[in-house]
């Protein structure tokens, strides 16, 4: 409300709104952005779990004040349906159980409820489709069709996207008395029904709206799908619809089949599915165990549950994708909920208490790690520590609402949540809702079932209560052969050809050994699906279609082919570059919160072989560009110049300012609003010349990280920075000095919780080839551009694999969605012991009334200065409190 109302999200690193149109566009991820206030509606019942009642009552007044819902604007019909519809409808829930309560909401009298029926006739124009599947989009005052719509020449949709409307519509239908809105959602899941791959039982990640015509034809438990799944279910537990619980069951019967190999959940080919169709797997798969549990199937629920913890425990969060050895693929993190969803489903069917550890360890993590001045940041690169300007709605929607129900009693709630449902974004619909206005006819459309001789499928939902009242070792028995799944030394599978050793199969073809002119090589490839193109500029391709391949095997040994040489030329390609670097604010009242994503240079200081990296005060010079003598040396002495980009080389900058006395540099870029968000970062490279003389290290910030740091300086004058290999644990940073008790309490703060806490979605991209890389290419600059002149960066999409034989070869897949060269980029290079150690974590959390001293004796005067700076801190993030 201080930084963000009423824009649509929090910017937490920037401290303002995040207004569509206002900022660079990110592409899709915008589509959920409506400017109808998105994060107070989609937060509205998560007040009243956390008992602020009071807070609830003022919000809703704004939301019925405020929030104007017809504007011109062109939306996610899925996201718009599970955040703003569904918290709406959250919303009128929890409003209506307090007035009945008899103490607030006195004056309610149904305006959510008015607000959501608006919002559900806008969202109707989408379903104008001859199959009854939605459009993906739509314009909340034009519609589809409407010549200023600028939308509806979609012809594709993810089955999530499709799938994920039956609650929110049919609650909407049951609290209104008006069936449409229920015999639309429920002709979409009939459709995707009857669409599903007969013989596997399986559906794919898109779907053509009018034809029905599988697009994308891989099938997995997350990003495209997960929600349809899940919906299905709690279709069943709302409605009361036989029909939906048979679908998930045959649905999860060809799940567990396929797609579940314990503890991993790898996607297959709808019509190949005992082939694997990639190698890694995406954060969004992390809701299923959860969902297991609700199914009443709960040992393979811990396995997965279990594997995802220790990636967490490897890298503090979980990466958006991470390879079957447990390797990043996709480095960023958006605070998604999914896993703290699935560990309080898991600790309220088996009530061990370890699962009460593990929401403690989330807690700390996003204190440690995520929390900054103006809230919650999400993760750019959990590998580096570095923060991204975003923090998205289901983060308070979901993510605090979770974790505090995981720690929270009966008696500290003000309602039964066992009375309602969740929604895939956890807005509270009543489960009274199943016997209310029911307009239609539950007339059995699911046709051809498989017999499913499991006797997991009774037609019963499982009483969490008392799943194992009397074997409280029961989930530990299942994940004791777990704990060392995900190992530091990155476990590598056994290929087929140890398999087969000595058993006469010839080994398949390596990548490190492939030639482009030997013809038994190119045979061997076509053996195994892969096509080689040459290419007009002189490269060659290689693209796979696994369905060509001879047999199953073939076709496997052609996907281990592709990652083998995506890992291959990443490999050399990274010989070449350097990883990106970290400039970390230390100082008040960031302290070590804020991490900026930096570009290193070729010259200078080395950070990675300097872990204690480079601290001091910044300053800004004269001339700024620094491309002469500094005038105002005395100001850069002993501090960290910051230098303006352009008009002379990089090298002659750091020259300059070192020769002045500075300690470091950084190097901002000079393009008004370019961001490591959207353009790659590069290595600032040398002037031809010998650069040994260059012993201070030198960064480089694009202009938005940039200006982060120029306006903490307008602001708070004298600003402290870190400049490193990646982001320090602030427990380090601070090490023998008096931290206040707020920065290491690995509490969130929350009335009436000491070891309790609160802090996605299926948000599920529309398929995993919406969410990207987090770690930025990095291309080598030689030279400044000219005033006027375009910089001389490569484009990232240009550039050729390193590889011996054949300089240039690129590399992609398609049928199995094998990463290609950019994908590649993004995994971590070879594993190293010191990669792959979790961050240190310090004990000063376990007792926040000790305070570490250094064995010098400090002034009265100093120690007072600290407490007072101390003090000033507390009080200005306490004014900043989400």
């Amino acid at each position: 409300q201080e930084h963000a109302y009423p824009a649509d999200e929090l910017m937490p690193l920037t401290c303002r709104g995040r207004v569509r149109g206002q900022e660079p566009s990110r592409g899709d991820v915008d589509d959920a952005l409506g400017k109808f206030s998105l994060t107070l509606i989609d937060t509205l019942d998560t007040l009243v779990v956390l008992n602020k009642t009071k807070e609830f009552e003022e919000a809703v007044k704004k939301v019925i004040k405020d929030v104007n819902l017809d504007n011109d604007i062109v939306v996610s019909v899925f996201e718009t349906n599970i955040r703003v519809l569904g918290g709406l409808l959250g919303g009128h829930s929890v409003a209506i159980m307090l007035k009945e309560k008899g103490e607030y909401m006195q004056w309610y009298n149904g305006e959510l409820l008015h607000m959501a029926k608006e919002l559900g006739y806008k969202l109707l124009p989408a379903f104008n489709t001859t199959s009854g599947l939605p459009y993906p989009r739509v314009n909340l005052k034009f519609g589809v069709k409407h010549p200023e719509a600028r939308t509806g020449t979609e012809t594709d949709t993810c089955t999530a996207c499709a799938g994920t409307l039956i609650l929110e519509f049919a609650a909407l239908s049951r609290f209104t008395g008006t069936s449409v809105f229920e015999e639309y959602a429920r002709k979409a899941l009939d459709f995707i029904w009857e669409k599903r791959q007969r013989s596997s039982n399986l559906v794919g990640v898109t779907i053509n709206i009018h034809t029905g015509d599988w697009v994308r034809k891989d099938s997995g438990v997350g990003a495209g799908i997960d929600s349809y799944y899940e919906y299905l279910l709690k279709a069943y537990v709302l409605l009361g619809d036989d029909s939906f619980l048979e679908r998930f069951n045959t649905h999860y019967d060809a799940i567990m089949r396929y797609i579940s190999q314990p503890p991993l959940l790898l996607d297959v080919h709808i019509h190949k599915p005992m082939l694997n169709a990639r190698t890694w797997m995406d954060s969004l798969l992390a809701f299923f165990p959860g969902l297991q549990v609700l199914k009443g199937d709960i040992r393979p629920a811990i396995e997965t549950h279990e594997m995802l913890y220790q990636v967490i425990k490897k890298h503090n969060f979980l990466p958006e994708a991470f390879t079957t050895d447990f390797r990043v693929h996709w480095a960023q993190h958006p605070l998604r909920p999914e896993f703290a969803e699935s560990t309080y489903f898991l600790y309220k069917a088996t009530g061990d208490p370890y699962y009460l550890e593990v929401g403690k360890t989330l807690i700390e993590n996003l204190n440690k790690y995520a929390r900054v001045p103006c809230g919650f940041a999400a993760m750019k690169d959990v590998r580096t520590g570095s923060h991204e300007d975003r923090m998205d709605s289901f983060f308070l929607a979901e993510m605090f609402k979770y974790l505090y129900l995981l720690f929270a009693d009966k008696e500290d709630m003000i309602f039964d949540i066992e009375d309602y449902i969740f929604t895939t974004e956890a807005h509270l619909l009543p489960l009274w809702l199943s016997t209310t206005n029911q307009t239609i006819s539950k007339k059995n459309t699911t046709t051809e079932y498989t017999e499913l001789d499991d006797s997991n499928f009774d037609w019963t939902c499982p009483n969490t209560q008392i799943l194992f009242p009397n074997d409280p070792l029961f989930a530990q028995s299942i994940r004791e052969p777990l704990k060392n799944v995900v190992d530091k030394s990155c476990p590598r599978g056994i290929s087929r050809a140890e398999e087969n050793l000595g058993s006469g199969p010839k080994p398949p073809l390596r990548a490190r050994d492939f030639m482009a002119s030997n013809p038994e090589h190119l045979e061997i490839l076509k053996k195994m699906g892969v096509s080689l193109i040459h290419l007009k500029d002189g490269r060659v391709q290689l693209v796979q279609h696994a369905v060509q391949a001879a047999s199953s095997l073939d076709a496997e040994d052609g996907l281990r082919f592709m990652q083998e040489m995506i890992e291959l030329s990443s490999q050399q390609q990274k010989e070449q570059q350097l990883p990106p670097r970290a400039v970390q604010i230390v100082s008040h009242p960031f302290f070590g919160r804020v991490v900026l994503t930096a570009g290193p240079a070729q010259f200078g200081m080395d950070l990675s072989k300097h872990k204690a990296g480079t601290r001091g005060f910044v300053a800004t010079i004269k001339p700024y560009n620094g491309c002469s003598e500094i005038t105002n040396p005395e100001a850069v002495k002993d501090k960290i110049a910051l230098v303006q980009r352009g008009q002379c080389m990089f090298a002659e900058k750091a020259r300059n300012i070192q020769k002045a006395g500075a300690i470091g540099g950084i190097v901002i870029d000079d393009n008004e609003g370019s961001s490591s968000d959207t353009a790659p970062l590069f290595q600032m490279a040398g002037d031809g010349k010998n650069t040994d003389d260059i012993t201070i290290p030198m960064l480089f910030l694009f202009n938005k990280e940039g200006n982060i740091i120029l306006d903490a300086i307008w602001e708070y004058e004298a600003v402290e920075v870190l400049l490193s290999d990646k982001a320090k644990d602030r427990a380090t940073i601070f090490k023998g000095k008096m931290i206040p008790n707020y920065i290491i309490d690995s509490n969130l703060e929350m009335e009436n919780m000491d070891q309790k806490s609160s802090e996605n979605d299926s948000h599920k991209q529309n398929s995993e080839e919406e969410a990207t890389s987090a770690t930025q290419d990095i291309v080598a600059v030689s030279e400044e551009p000219e005033e006027g002149e375009s910089s001389d960066v490569a484009d990232p999409d240009t550039l050729s694999p390193a590889h011996a034989d054949s300089d240039s070869i690129s590399i992609s897949n398609q049928d199995s969605h094998v990463a290609g060269t950019d994908e590649a980029n993004a995994q971590e290079p070879a594993c190293t012991q010191e990669d792959h150690q979790p961050q240190e974590q310090k004990t000063e959390t376990e007792s926040n009334s000790k305070v570490n001293w250094d064995n010098k004796v400090q002034p009265m005067e100093s120690i007072l200065a600290d407490w007072n700076e101390d003090i000033e801190a507390f009080e200005m993030m306490e004014r900043d409190e989400l």
